[in-house]
């Protein structure tokens, strides 16, 4: 049988990181064996499941680019059929009713936990007849002995008595289907071969085995992934920063750059740190995966994140990064061409947004300069230079890269001064701050009109200071 992977969030919120990178690992676990990546949504919990989430998961795995071959699937639009699964288990005593009423299961639980022990159905109504007609919900008969075995390919191999397993409800008294049950029925009817989650399902597994075997299916082969971590050691989380996929998009991260971020947290081949996503596919395996937690690291992040801004194509860049200038209020359209800004600006942002900041000043003035750079280049000494290149670039016929740095060599020599002294008040003048693209592209991008304006700009504020600094 050809290998099959599934991903199978629950629409409750966002698409966690943790969620994104379970994602990733069956993604290449189904494209490294020639197989299918199926995506389920399992919106059974009616009460906490949203179409905003829904829509955000879709979205999100749009934007990592993990696509998938079937789905995505709706739990909700399949009842009919683990309502024909459990009339199955009742039919051949593999299910029964019960109406325990929720005070008895209390004290019972009460009770346990008083003698220590684990806490479990005690089975009272699996000899009972109860009504159909009456509240009740169904429960699974869970074997009374023997054990459970799953060769984790992560985890390793994992024994469970099945007298530590309680007969779980496999149907609500209101006649939706729990989790356990539907999880069964999906992966069997769609075939999953390999079931990749978080270790937090690890104490479903031999549940959702018992009931496979009650039902004559195989059960897949099972991968339970660690969590991940906040640099701190506990859990991931809102406090740790951002969580959300969508989030690191709107923070400027690369899709290649988080898929890469995350098949590190917990994967490893050798000292590698960077993949393109057919490296992944050729060289990930499951059973290489860490059995132990990894912690999340957003400078390693952002190291790869601006890894991949600079091998990015500039064009890509620009698309990638035009939002993020809307966000800012400017229209990349009204000024120089975003391309070209992006082609000068990639060995120079860690992120997306970074890179719109530092891009501004291409299109629209600034309200004040960089305080530490009008300390430094806009004084007295920078007056006359200034003034010089201002008069120079005015008398300019074309505005062009090559021109415009040849007056700041001629203004450097007619002045005896090191370039430097000219086109760091000058880039100060223009760009408002301290760094930025070579001068003359700075220049030329900017244009003849901005550029005379804020020239005129850094020179009255110079007069001021030196107004200030004589009274």
């Amino acid at each position: 049988m050809s290998t099959k992977t599934r991903f199978a969030p629950s629409p409750t919120g966002y698409l966690h990181v943790g969620g994104a990178r379970t994602a990733l690992f069956s993604w290449l676990h189904a494209r490294k064996h020639g197989g299918k990546y199926v995506l389920r949504i399992e919106d059974t919990d009616l009460q906490r499941s949203t179409t905003e989430s829904i829509n955000a998961i879709l979205e999100a795995m749009t934007w990592l680019g993990l696509e998938y071959d079937e789905g995505p699937f709706y739990q909700t639009k399949r009842f009919d059929r683990y309502n024909e699964v459990i009339d199955e288990l009742l039919e051949k005593n593999l299910a029964y009713r019960c109406n325990c009423p929720k005070e008895r299961l209390e004290t019972l639980r009460e009770g346990q936990m008083a003698r220590k022990e684990k806490p479990r159905y005690d089975g009272h109504c699996r000899g009972l007849s109860i009504e159909a007609t009456e509240p009740h919900v169904i429960r699974f008969r869970n074997p009374d002995e023997g054990t459970v075995v799953v060769d984790d390919q992560v985890r390793g191999k994992i024994v469970f008595s099945n007298n530590e397993l309680d007969d779980l409800i496999v149907r609500r008294t209101d006649g939706s289907p729990t989790y356990n049950l539907t999880v069964v029925v999906d992966d069997s009817d769609m075939g999953i071969t390999d079931v990749i989650r978080g270790d937090d399902h690890v104490n479903n597994t031999p549940r959702q085995i018992n009931i496979l075997k009650a039902l004559g299916k195989e059960p897949p082969r099972y991968a339970h992934v660690p969590m991940i971590l906040g640099d701190d050691g506990s859990r991931l989380s809102k406090r740790h920063g951002a969580v959300s996929v969508m989030e690191y998009r709107n923070q400027g991260i690369l899709p290649e750059a988080l898929l890469n971020y995350l098949v590190r947290l917990g994967w490893s081949h050798g000292d590698e740190e960077l993949f393109t996503l057919d490296q992944m596919v050729e060289l990930f395996a499951i059973e290489d995966v860490n059995k132990a937690a990894s912690a999340f690291n957003t400078e390693k992040l952002l190291w790869i994140n601006q890894h991949y801004i600079k091998q990015s194509e500039p064009a890509r860049i620009a698309r990638l990064l035009s939002p993020h200038m809307g966000n800012l209020g400017i229209d990349p359209a009204e000024g120089p061409d975003l391309v070209e800004v992006a082609r000068q600006q990639q060995e120079r942002a860690k992120t997306l947004v970074e890179m719109a900041e530092i891009s501004a000043f291409f299109y629209r003035d600034f309200d004040e300069f960089e305080s530490k750079a009008a300390k430094k280049h806009l004084k007295a000494a920078a007056l006359e230079p200034l003034q010089q290149v201002r008069q120079k670039l005015a008398a300019l016929d074309s505005w062009v890269g090559e021109e415009l740095h040849q007056v700041v060599i001629d203004v450097s020599a007619s002045l005896s001064l090191n370039m430097g002294k000219v086109a760091q008040p000058l880039r100060v003048a223009v760009a408002g701050r301290a760094a930025s693209p070579g001068i003359d592209v700075t220049l030329e991008l900017v244009g003849r009109e901005a550029c005379l304006r804020r020239i005129d700009k850094a020179l009255a504020y110079i007069n001021h200071r030196v107004e200030e600094q004589a009274s």
